[in-house]
């Protein structure tokens, strides 16, 4: 065996068994990590992405099947120009659904909706399709618009209601409004008649309604109406009541053709009043007579409605008054200052205001005038005008 000089011999770590078994087993560099957090990472997005689509599946679910039972039926209308749209916004708006845009998301993925226009009796917190299902069903009760112009008698109401509805009758609706079944809160005792509170607008009559339903709709709506206009207070202010001021109120409805003369023929009727002189209202002669009749004619009938030959109000309202003649009652004009041009030249004994008025031109306003010498001349220039 050759001799090693150990003072020659260079030292290799291979040669230390301590060091060769660590070194044997060293293992190369991990350069892999970063891809791991990569797989964790897209791991946690997709529980994420699975936890927030079973709340969001959820929530949804809950939109469309609330829990609990469904609440008691509601009337829902659906009008002529609805769309799904404008349904959805009414029926989050009524508390039927809790989110519009749910509504109409589940209608465009369920085949659509056609609309037809009717009332349904829809139940709130139901299942969206239950929702959808009765919508989609043509409605027992269908309406049709009906619209009553201002100044409309009892009798023309019945006659247009029969017009637009053909199973409804005029002459019983005309029973409904005059028969004292049916009162007004305004309606003074021993009254039966409705002239005057039966509120013209658009109503939408069902198949299902009576001629006396729809009386009664008018009143609640004329009674609200008035309310608004604080009739009991300024009425009593006046020293009149509720009554007759819409007595006043259908005299101004009929005689009036233009906005601003309303206030003005209110002022004209008080005054007449304050001074106890015969209203001269060429509308209430009239009232339940022949539209044929000559003026003339019409003068000489001695009736409770013949405001030449009786001083004061007539009995009842001559027509049903809208709401712009109902505030020019409560709220006349004020009588013209001493700068008005109808108070110029006037005797100081002779009080400025408002008692006469006449036709001024063709589209319907009137002249005022003071005395009855400046009524005479504005008579005179509406029959040069053509317009008496």
């Amino acid at each position: 065996m050759t001799m090693i000089d150990e003072r020659h011999w260079k030292h290799d770590p291979w040669d230390d068994p301590d060091q060769t078994d660590a070194l044997a087993v060293e293992r190369p560099p991990r350069h892999w990590r970063p891809f791991k957090w990569i797989v964790w990472l897209l791991m946690f997005v997709g529980f994420a992405a699975v936890v927030a689509a079973g709340v969001g599946g959820l929530w949804y679910t809950q939109q469309v099947n609330p829990k609990g039972d469904p609440g008691d039926p509601v009337t829902f209308t659906v009008n002529a120009d609805d769309t799904v749209e404008s349904i959805a916004a009414r029926l989050e708006a009524t508390g039927l659904v809790t989110k519009a845009w749910v509504f109409e998301w589940y209608v465009d993925r369920h085949g659509g909706l056609e609309l037809t226009p009717g009332y349904y009796q829809l139940r709130p917190s139901d299942h969206m399709g239950n929702l959808m299902r009765t919508l989609s069903i043509p409605p027992s009760q269908t309406f049709t618009k009906v619209t009553f112009p201002e100044g409309f008698t009892y009798a023309k109401m019945g006659i247009r209601l029969e017009d637009k509805v053909p199973r409804l009758s005029a002459s019983e609706f005309g029973v409904a409004a005059t028969d004292g079944a049916i009162r007004s809160i305004y309606l003074p005792e021993g009254v039966n008649s409705l002239e005057g509170l039966l509120f013209p607008d658009t109503y939408q009559v069902s198949n299902g309604e009576t001629e006396a339903q729809v009386v009664q709709r008018m009143v609640d709506l004329m009674e609200r109406v008035a309310s608004q206009e604080d009739i009991e207070a300024k009425s009593k202010a006046m020293g009149l009541t509720p009554y007759q001021v819409l007595v006043v109120a259908s005299l101004i409805e009929r005689e009036a053709a233009v906005p601003e003369d309303r206030a003005k023929i209110a002022r004209v009727i008080y005054n007449r009043m304050f001074f106890q002189m015969p209203l001269q209202i060429d509308a209430s002669l009239y009232y339940q007579q022949d539209p044929d009749l000559p003026f003339s004619e019409l003068r000489q009938i001695d009736t409770p409605y013949n405001t030449y030959l009786h001083s004061g109000l007539p009995p009842t309202p001559i027509a049903n008054p809208g709401r712009a003649s109902i505030e020019a009652a409560l709220n006349p004009a004020p009588n013209p200052s001493l700068g008005d041009p109808i108070c110029v030249d006037l005797p100081e004994e002779t009080p400025c205001v408002y008692l006469f008025y006449v036709l001024a031109d063709a589209d319907g306003r009137h002249a005022f005038a003071a005395t009855i010498e400046q009524h005479e001349a504005n008579v005179q220039r509406a029959r040069e005008l053509g317009l008496l």
